[in-house]
């Protein structure tokens, strides 16, 4: 242990602890914009600058350790002249037009110049023009960014895709697309984490809300909107309300409000994907010599990319059951419209998702099969659903609860669950149960594939089927390393859930962005919780799924069955970038 003088506070600290973690310890707040404990630590905003007694410059917490005996002031006159002088530097090259950002009254930046009383700026204004691609779901705004490095060192030590780089030299310093490219002709998955991760406006979701006015304001468009399992635990952050009042019944209520005519439940076709890869996984598995192992589930698109871009002899392996925001659209313009008599080519279908990679999704070639026109038409991210209702001026405090709409606003606990990390293979484990041995098993059988572990690895007897080792991981990183180790043979699996983000879709790039704080494991147990008390916990055992089985596809419960319901990888590519280490 060390000792310590913090703002004549007496503070004792484990050696090697950082100035800005021994005072955060004793509850003295230190203004930074680029730190990431553990991720980036490199001191790149001098925000964090202190006084040390008897060093004549100031140093900064961040990457400064506590010594013995030292005596520290975080916010003598000397100190605040200077972080001052600092911000105005980083403003000098900042595009200010707050009124018109996104991240207006959510900005790092913003809440900084406020809490040092940044009034007038005595230096000429330069920013960095942008050069936006509005191709990509995912947008830089150069202008706005602040050189933290905090999206570079996300994207190369958490998600390990490297498509952020330095670029430039001197004042010309900036942050871009490694390698000098655009970033639709890179393999970026669109995972999002360097939006939820950056300080400012200057990366951000594409905003699709204006389409979706426009579809709103159109009477002869029949607008329908789906909703997915992560989302129902984030979408009240934005409003302040209490996770036991924020109820999936105020969020139809809201979207009701906004002007929707059906307002449906993804975990809908969460069960439906959970019938037709579970499925298909029996299949391939009663079948093994003609597969390629082991099968990797489907439904999250940043991972499909990923593999088709940095692991491409593995597409293959996918299941080819589309993801359930695609069944959806699928389902949403073919059986519903059929069943309400409504001109699918007037059909406008809309996804909320905790995700950006969805937006690049929907516009895939090949999610285009129930009419011709596009499956889904446009996806919002959680964020867009906030801002989306107070665009509308509505309180969600205020509204009652409602219920979805039916017969594809119906989900069970095995798809609330998709949310989060596990939940896709625990589902798909139960149903898979079902198929083989006509019973069910106990709901929380297969407990070991839930968790925050960011690897995870079971094995299961099926009786009938025989042993199936399985393996769950979240975050490209992480991912990278499976795929590695399946390559150079070290480890062997049948069944293999992956999804982009740490912590599952509930951590997803599209999720509300709190600064300092990762919820994705708080929103997942929430998502665990209402598996729990739901009073169906199995895909099977949804009614309407089953209706839709036996009315429009024709075929069993669970027998792969109908070409909407299912793609191949392989109709579209990304660029094969497989940075060497």
């Amino acid at each position: 242990m060390v000792n310590a003088i913090i703002d004549g506070r007496a503070v004792s600290v484990q050696a090697g602890t950082t100035i800005l973690d021994a005072a955060r310890s004793a509850g003295i707040p230190i203004p930074h914009l680029c730190y990431l404990k553990g991720i980036n630590e490199i001191a790149a905003c001098r925000m964090c600058v202190v006084e040390v007694k008897g060093i004549e410059r100031l140093v900064t917490a961040c990457d400064n350790v506590v010594l013995e005996g030292m005596v520290i002031s975080t916010n003598s006159p000397r100190v605040r002249r200077a972080r001052r002088t600092n911000l105005r530097l980083l403003l000098s090259q900042h595009d200010t037009s707050c009124t018109t950002c996104i991240r207006s009254g959510n900005c790092e930046l913003q809440t900084l110049s406020q809490e040092l009383n940044i009034h007038y700026q005595p230096y000429a204004v330069k920013p960095e023009r942008s050069r936006i691609d509005l191709d990509a779901p995912l947008i830089r705004e150069a202008g706005k960014c602040i050189k933290c490095m905090r999206c570079v060192q996300i994207c190369d030590k958490v998600q390990g895709m490297h498509i952020w780089d330095v670029a430039g030299t001197g004042s010309r310093t900036t942050v871009d697309v490694s390698f000098n490219r655009l970033l639709k002709n890179t393999d970026c998955t669109y995972c999002g984490q360097c939006v939820t991760h950056c300080p400012t406006g200057a990366l951000t979701a594409r905003d699709d809300t204006n389409a979706v006015f426009r579809a709103l304001e159109d009477p002869n468009i029949t607008t329908v909107i789906q909703v997915a399992p992560a989302v129902r635990v984030a979408w009240a952050e934005s409003f302040g309300l209490d996770p036991s009042f924020a109820t999936t019944g105020r969020m139809v209520a809201a979207l009701r409000r906004v002007g929707f005519d059906y307002v449906f439940d993804t975990n809908f076709t969460a069960d439906l994907t959970i019938m037709e890869e579970g499925s298909e996984f029996l299949h391939r598995f009663t079948h093994r010599d003609q597969y390629a192992w082991p099968m990797f589930t489907s439904c999250c698109p940043g991972w499909v990319r990923f593999v088709k871009g940095q692991f491409p002899a593995y597409t293959d392996n996918l299941s080819t059951a589309k993801s359930p925001q695609q069944m959806f659209g699928a389902m949403a313009k073919s059986y519903f419209a059929q069943r309400k008599g409504i001109d699918p080519h007037r059909m406008f279908v809309v996804s909320v998702m905790p995700c950006i990679s969805k937006k690049s999704e929907c516009r895939l070639p090949t999610m285009a099969d129930a009419c011709g026109d596009p499956d889904v038409d446009v996806v919002l991210t959680t964020r867009e659903l906030g801002r989306l209702l107070r665009s509308e001026h509505i309180v969600p405090a205020d509204l009652p609860e409602e219920s979805f709409d039916s017969p594809l606003g119906s989900g069970t606990g095995a798809a609330v669950i998709f949310g989060a990390t596990g939940g896709v293979m625990d589902a798909a484990l139960r149903s898979a149960y079902f198929l083989v041995t006509g019973r069910n098993p106990d709901p929380d059988a297969f407990a070991e594939v839930r968790g925050d572990k960011p690897w995870k690895e079971a094995t299961y007897t099926i009786p009938g089927a025989g042993e199936v080792k399985v393996a769950v991981v979240s975050g490209l990183g992480n991912t990278r390393h499976l795929m590695e180790a399946l390559e150079k043979g070290r480890v062997s699996y049948d069944f293999v859930e992956v999804m982009a983000c740490p912590g599952g879709c509930a951590g997803g790039g599209g999720q509300p962005i709190h600064e300092g704080e990762e919820l994705a494991a708080e929103r997942g147990a929430r998502l665990w919780q209402l598996d729990a008390d739901a009073p169906v916990r199995f895909s099977h055992e949804n009614p309407d799924v089953q209706a839709l089985y036996r009315e429009f596809l024709g075929a069993p419960l669970g027998e792969k069955s109908h070409h909407l319901l299912h793609t191949d990888h392989r109709g579209w590519s990304l660029p094969v970038f497989r940075r060497e280490e």
